[in-house]
């Protein structure tokens, strides 16, 4: 088993003029490290990679992966639609010492099944870095079946999925299909407990930013086979993590750690700020669950 455990999906702070900001960037980093989160995912979806310029997105790697200092395992969303960019994109993250590239199937283009197992194949033929397959159909457009990710399996450094379709059969698809030669991680957070349950590794996580030592014990508990208290905790974090999702990801979390004051919660265009009436549902959510906002 090579991905495991509870990984977040972190957000990327902006300053005031919407600039990068990294000296956030490290504190969130810290706050996630110190709290048992075992990997850190820089540029993806909940990073706001599309909304990031590629000069941008190598000084968040190196920043980034630097001060992570090998404490925990590191990840870098290097996918894109084109399949140039993403090899290009993921021999830098290699460069920059990251421990695995999370690739998106292509959205928009929505390639056929043979069109993803060549796009992943260019991948894996141009690196030596192990590489993670998010498939997100509800973003992309596009979903990877599990008879192209049991071809894909041929290759050594293609090691997993961020199985992210919301359906527990799809995931147990592509277990039974793969025939445990790739380790399957949650990308849904509400999902993360019965995805455990038949056989997945853990969890790529939004609600993690704000909560990181709730969900690594959930995931842990679950993973030791200490089902009681990791349903406990599942139910505990249900409702914030589905408070997570009130509008398009991230827009709720950014909100969420503008309230605890990790973050000035500046968004970049095309996303705009978290309705009123969503506002006060996440606040809900946040005070039910006993965060002091």
């Amino acid at each position: 088993m090579k991905l495991f455990g509870s990984w977040v999906a972190i957000i990327t702070p902006f300053d005031d003029r919407y600039n990068v900001d990294y000296n956030t960037l490290k504190k969130l980093i810290d706050f996630q490290i110190d709290n048992g989160t075992d990997g850190i995912l820089l540029l993806g979806t909940t990073g706001e990679g599309p909304a990031i310029s590629e000069e941008e997105k190598i000084k968040i790697m190196e920043e980034g992966i630097k001060h992570i200092n090998g404490r925990v395992k590191t990840m870098v969303g290097t996918g894109t639609n084109n399949t140039l960019k993403t090899v290009n994109m993921t021999k830098i993250a290699e460069d920059k010492g990251a421990d695995f590239a999370l690739v998106i199937t292509p959205y928009y283009n929505k390639p056929n099944q043979e069109g993803l197992f060549l796009h992943f194949s260019k991948v894996a033929e141009s690196t030596n870095m192990d590489i993670v397959i998010y498939n997100v159909p509800g973003r992309t457009g596009v979903a990877i079946s599990s008879d192209t990710l049991a071809m894909l399996t041929t290759y050594k450094n293609i090691i997993g999925v961020k199985e992210a379709s919301g359906k527990v059969d799809n995931a147990s698809d592509i277990i039974n299909k793969t025939e445990g030669k790739l380790d399957i991680i949650s990308g849904d957070d509400t999902l993360t407990l019965p995805l455990i349950s038949i056989g997945c590794t853990g969890v790529i996580s939004v609600t993690a930013n704000i909560v990181p030592k709730d969900v690594s014990s959930m995931v842990h508990y679950a993973l030791e086979g200490k089902m009681d208290k990791a349903r406990e905790l599942h139910y505990k974090l249900f409702n914030l993590s589905k408070a997570m999702f009130l509008e398009t990801n991230p827009i709720p979390v950014k909100t969420a750690s503008e309230f605890m004051g990790l973050t000035n919660g500046r968004l970049r265009l095309p996303l705009g700020p978290l309705s009123d009436k969503n506002r006060d549902i996440l606040k809900k959510a946040m005070s039910d669950f006993g965060i002091k906002i």
